[in-house]
């Protein structure tokens, strides 16, 4: 049996079946609800329960507070709703337009940037298209059936032929996938892959000016973004702000500094928090996102697009909003939840 959800206020219904999150049959139906990581961490999808009862799977306090529950609010990543329901929730434009699909694809070239950094290019198959919008991700289905999640480096009009993907992966001691790419993992090998996901993209819409942020790998999506606006002629002016521990963490700087280079309304500040003293760093030191502050004190008339590490995120989010005057909703975020981070207590 089948349960009915409303998002209002654009009125869109979709078929839930008995125990399943209502993001997973909004995904399914095209509905494009705002979403992250899908596991109940990131926050990114919580709406509000107008009509109706759900119960939470797992997820954690700081994507969906006791306080923020008992107020009304959900996060339909894991919520699976007992009757019909109606929910209150922005509508994401362009999110859900393109079906998920599921895939083989082989590993062309894997290139160590950084100590703890490949760069992986995977050939998609012939007579089967991915697409996707810039910024989204895919998933790797590996044999116990579980999940690992990574953003698409490479921009839709970039794929290439034959076609292909570029991801970065940051080696994560003692993870299942991590350990055997950075390990075993050889060129050719097949994977089983799934997507897109995500509703982290670049709104086309606005011609507000644009910063895009990133820390590490999270570097990734923002990428595949900045590829997009310079395939497309885009003339928003735009600011990157990358930051990461120490030199080496760059592992894409001379692209990013060539790409500002050659496109004109686009600038690049690379940001370091702890440079080694071999490093020669001249550059700008300290958190990447008190950077953008100090750049850029009145946020009111940007967008921001920011993409890494769950504090990194929590804490642009907060101050860019309380004292860069930043509206709330002009924010848009991707935050890297690793296996850890998705079950701290694990």
């Amino acid at each position: 049996m089948s349960i009915t959800v409303i998002v209002r206020p654009a009125e869109r219904s979709f078929q839930v079946e008995r125990d399943e999150p209502i993001l997973t049959a909004a995904i399914r139906a095209g509905i494009g609800l705002p979403y992250g990581c899908k596991d109940g961490a990131c926050g990114t999808c919580k709406s509000r329960l107008l009509e109706g009862r759900v119960i939470h799977g797992a997820h954690q306090l700081k994507a969906l507070s006791v306080a923020e529950e008992d107020a009304g609010l959900i996060l339909p990543c894991c919520a699976t709703p007992q009757t019909d329901c109606v929910i209150e929730a922005r509508m994401v434009p362009g999110a859900g337009e393109h079906p998920v699909v599921r895939m083989p694809c082989r590993v062309m070239a894997m290139e160590r940037r950084a100590p703890d950094v490949l760069v992986l290019r995977l050939q998609l198959p012939a007579n089967q298209a991915l697409r996707y919008r810039a910024g989204q991700y895919i998933e790797f289905i590996l044999k116990d059936g579980t999940r690992r999640s990574y953003s698409i480096a490479t921009a839709p009009g970039q794929l290439g032929t034959p076609p292909a993907i570029e991801l970065h992966l940051r080696h994560m001691p003692g993870g299942v996938f991590t350990d055997h790419v950075f390990g075993a993992m050889k060129e050719k090998e097949i994977l089983r892959m799934e997507g897109p996901y995500g509703s982290f993209f670049l709104r086309e819409d606005s011609d507000k000016p644009i910063v895009l942020l990133a820390s590490g790998t999270g570097f990734a999506p923002i990428k595949a973004i900045i590829e997009h606006m310079r395939a497309h002629d885009m003339r928003r002016p735009a600011v990157l702000y990358w930051g990461c521990r120490s030199r080496v963490d760059l592992y894409l700087h001379e692209w990013a500094d060539a790409t500002a280079q050659s496109i004109p309304t686009l600038r690049y500040v690379p940001v370091l928090s702890e440079p080694r003293a071999d490093d020669g760093w001249r550059g700008r030191i300290g958190l990447v996102h008190e950077a953008v502050m100090h750049d850029l004190p009145d946020l009111s008339g940007h967008q921001v697009y920011a993409c890494g590490t769950p504090i990194m995120v929590e804490s642009a989010r907060r101050d860019f909003v309380a004292r860069c005057k930043l509206p709330d909703e002009e924010f848009y975020a991707d935050a890297f939840t690793s296996e850890k981070d998705k079950h701290p207590d694990a």
